[in-house]
C-alpha cells in the first residue's frame, strides 16, 4: 500500500512528459532525493501549476510512496518561499539555474540529509535576499556542500609551499605522481576559499579569469569524488558574469 508523504522539497530539474503531466526531480527534507510524476492540467484553476517546477523552487509537496517504484506520484504542492528577486535579476537567475544543474548530479543518489537540505535552503533564501557582493556565491556554496558529502578538503597538513592534492584532498609537500593536483600557488587559493562565507565572501577580491579557474578546480574536485559527474552545460553562462 501507498504511504501518503508530506515533506518541503527544492525542484533540481523538470521536463514535459506526454500533454499534462511532467517528471520533476526534487531534493526533500525527509526522503533525500526522489523523482515524481505529476499531472499538470492546462486550466488556470489547477492546484498544481507548471511554474511551480521551476529549478530551485522551494515547494511543500505531498506524494504517494511506493516502494521499487522509481517514480512516486505527486497529490499536491504549494510554493513554500517564494523569490522576490531571483527570477527577475539575470545574474542571480543564472547562479541559480548553475546550482540547480550541479545539485542535479551532486544528489543523485542522496539520502535523507536534513542538515543538507538546510543548507542548500537557507543558501538560496540568502542570494534572493542579498542586494551585491554575491560575485563568490557559487564558490563558496561549492566549497561548503562538500562537508556534507564527506570530502571537504583537509587543512591539517597546510604549509606553504605545498601542493594540494585532488584526488585526496588534502595538502601535502610532495608532488603527488598523478596530475590531478594543485602547485603551491594554485594551492594557496584553496585556502583562501576556504576562509569563505556568504556574509564575508565580497571582501575576496577576484578577476573573472580567476573566479573562473576557482570553478573550475572546484568542479574538477566534485568530479573526482561523485562517480558519473559530468560537464555542466551551465557553467559557460556562468563564466560571462562578474568582472
Amino acid at each position: 500500500m501507498p504511504m501518503l508523504i508530506k515533506t518541503e522539497a527544492i525542484v533540481l530539474h523538470s521536463f514535459k512528459y506526454g500533454e499534462t503531466r511532467m517528471i520533476v526531480d526534487v531534493f526533500t527534507r525527509e526522503r533525500g532525493r526522489v523523482s515524481l510524476i505529476a499531472a499538470v492540467p492546462k486550466s488556470a484553476k489547477s492546484r498544481i501549476k507548471k511554474q511551480y517546477f521551476q529549478p530551485m523552487t522551494m515547494l511543500a509537496i505531498e506524494y504517494d510512496e511506493r516502494q521499487r517504484v522509481q517514480l512516486q506520484k505527486l497529490k499536491d504542492a504549494r510554493l513554500l518561499h517564494p523569490y522576490s528577486q531571483l527570477p527577475f535579476d539575470i545574474a542571480k537567475l543564472s547562479v541559480s539555474l548553475f546550482t540547480a544543474e550541479f545539485l542535479y548530479y551532486a544528489l543523485r543518489s542522496e539520502q535523507r540529509n536534513e542538515p543538507l537540505y538546510c543548507y542548500i535552503i537557507d543558501s538560496m533564501l540568502w542570494l534572493d535576499a542579498c542586494t551585491s557582493g554575491y560575485a563568490n556565491f557559487h564558490l563558496t556554496f561549492l566549497l561548503r556542500m562538500s562537508r556534507f558529502l564527506g570530502f571537504y578538503p583537509n587543512l591539517t597538513d597546510y604549509a606553504p609551499g605545498c601542493c594540494f592534492d585532488l584526488r585526496a584532498g588534502c595538502f601535502t609537500p610532495l608532488r603527488p605522481v598523478h596530475s590531478d593536483v594543485l602547485l603551491p600557488a594554485e594551492a594557496q587559493r584553496i585556502v583562501d576559499l576556504m576562509r569563505m562565507n556568504y556574509t564575508t565572501m565580497h571582501l575576496f577580491r577576484m578577476s573573472r579569469t580567476d573566479r573562473n579557474r576557482c570553478v573550475a578546480v572546484l568542479l574538477q574536485y566534485y568530479r573526482l569524488h561523485i562517480p558519473d559527474f559530468p560537464v555542466l552545460r551551465s557553467v559557460a553562462v556562468l563564466q560571462e558574469l562578474f568582472d
